[in-house]
């Protein structure tokens, strides 16, 4: 029985041990022929255009984790509803009623993100 299981899941395996010993090559390729000395035009500010005014570690403003959130809120939303609509036929009541709690969930955040000024753009 434990032969069959192997037999099974050798193709399994056999990808995981090709995917990781290939990911650890590139890495280690990568790092003995990076070059080790980059000149000053590599190591100047590139995104915005000027050199950073504070450390990178300072605080975000709430704003920015209501933001988040609210993704998440709409992305877990469409994740789950397109899956859900298709079987709807099948799953049943059960399936029916489920899907209502996790949107009545959904709809508490909003309401929290609402109330916490997130919708409010200036």
């Amino acid at each position: 029985m434990i032969l069959e299981f192997l037999k099974d899941y050798f193709p399994i395996a056999l990808f995981l041990i090709i995917a990781l010993i290939l990911s650890i090559g590139f890495i280690v390729l990568n790092f003995l022929f990076s070059p080790k000395k980059p000149d000053p035009e590599k190591l100047s500010a590139y995104e915005c255009g000027f050199e950073p005014f504070n450390d990178s570690r300072m605080e975000f403003d709430v704003r920015f984790y209501l933001v988040a959130i609210l993704f998440i809120i709409f992305d877990l939303e469409i994740a789950f509803l397109f899956p859900w609509a298709i079987s709807l036929g099948q799953i049943g009541f059960l399936g029916f009623i489920s899907m209502m709690i996790f949107l009545g969930i959904l709809t508490v955040g909003f309401i929290y993100e609402w109330k916490k000024g997130a919708l409010d753009w200036e």
